[in-house]
């Protein structure tokens, strides 16, 4: 009798054990399943964010197109289609008043969302700023500002949105003199994804290996970009926290799971140059990969600054923190930071 009652706890302790265990398998099974298919995870985000943001492929545009003057004065023309070749092929300018025809700097900007939505209409669900607000006050400073819109996932992947950018600048030098646009002058900018578009554009102007791994030749010229904008973007693949795994994975190749190739191809990091392209970096939730960044432009002795408010205030701002700069002072240094170093560089280049 005594014998009995000893077993049965045991008995008990060994089933749970299985239980356990079967449990312990199957959550391990549905976290390697939605690691190679992350797209089943993103697809959901893309649900809810349609709500509030693009996160469609379309050959059409998103709105009828406009030319017309601002409540800000500032002139626009939108929708204009750069490319046939992906859908979201669709790009805006505008300029700081109606005189269209005044000679001045072109500043090309990416929009953000994580290349699952978003739009150079709708600005990026994952940033806090007001990415609006920061384009008006940029073309405020005397640039004629074009704002891309490129393909997203599932059915486009990296690196679809680099050469779309690179049709974009293909029509932006067709059409300079029909859209008064200075292509000899030219500034670059992206945040968060759209920062990853212009960091690897950066490279595939300066480092000819880079744009052949990416089957990529290049429109610009280093002469013709005056300097780059790159506003916190995750680069260092293999420092990421598991959630910008999911998102940067899943616009790779669908799977968190990237191979050493794959990585050198999106990390371009390891393929800066001495003569890449004079930049700002502004890091806040990535700024350890603006720090990575700022070390290999270091090491190759190629221009740059790097503004980092966590290091800088001991304070870590929101991601793409720049763009609360009129209502963050910390934002407002960054942003004047910012402006006088592409403004001292057009200097340069214009004289």
């Amino acid at each position: 009798m005594n014998t009995f009652k000893a077993k049965k706890p045991h008995r008990l302790l060994k089933l749970l054990g299985i239980i356990l265990c079967i449990i312990t398998f199957i959550v391990a099974g549905l976290f390697l399943v939605l690691m190679t298919n992350t797209q089943v995870i993103v697809g959901v985000i893309q649900t809810f964010a349609q709500q509030i943001v693009n996160t469609k492929n379309l050959y059409e545009p998103l709105h009828n197109p406009v030319q017309a003057v601002k409540d800000n004065h500032q002139y626009v023309i939108t929708e204009l289609k750069y490319s046939d070749m992906y859908p979201n092929s669709f790009l805006d300018i505008t300029y700081p008043d109606e005189n269209v025809e005044i000679h001045r700097p072109t500043f090309i900007y990416f929009h953000g969302g994580g290349f699952f939505g978003g739009s150079k209409c709708d600005g990026d669900p994952l940033a806090e700023g007001d990415a609006t607000a920061l384009l008006d006050d940029i073309c405020a400073e005397g640039f004629n500002l074009v704002n891309v819109d490129y393909a997203l996932v599932p059915e486009y992947h990296f690196p679809t949105p680099v050469i779309q950018a690179n049709e974009a600048f293909r029509f932006l030098m067709d059409h300079a003199e029909e859209y008064h646009l200075d292509m000899e002058h030219v500034i670059i900018m992206g945040s968060s994804a759209g920062a990853i578009i212009t960091s690897q554009i950066g490279s595939v102007i300066t480092n000819p290996e880079y744009a052949a791994l990416l089957g990529i030749e290049p429109v610009l010229l280093k002469q013709q970009v005056t300097a780059l904008v790159i506003d916190d973007a995750p680069l260092d693949y293999e420092n990421f926290s598991l959630g910008t795994k999911v998102l940067v994975g899943n616009y790779v190749k669908g799977s968190i799971f990237l191979s050493k190739k794959e990585i050198h191809k999106y990390n371009n990091i390891q393929s800066i140059t001495e003569n890449y392209i004079p930049c700002v970096l502004l890091g806040s939730e990535y700024h350890a990969d603006m720090r990575a960044l700022h070390n290999a432009l270091e090491k190759n002795r190629a221009e740059h600054i790097l503004i980092d408010p966590l290091a800088e205030h001991g304070e870590l701002k929101q991601h793409c923190f720049v763009a609360s700069e009129r209502s963050d002072e910390i934002a407002k240094d960054a942003y004047d930071r910012m402006i006088n170093f592409l403004l001292q560089k057009i200097q340069v280049t214009a004289n």
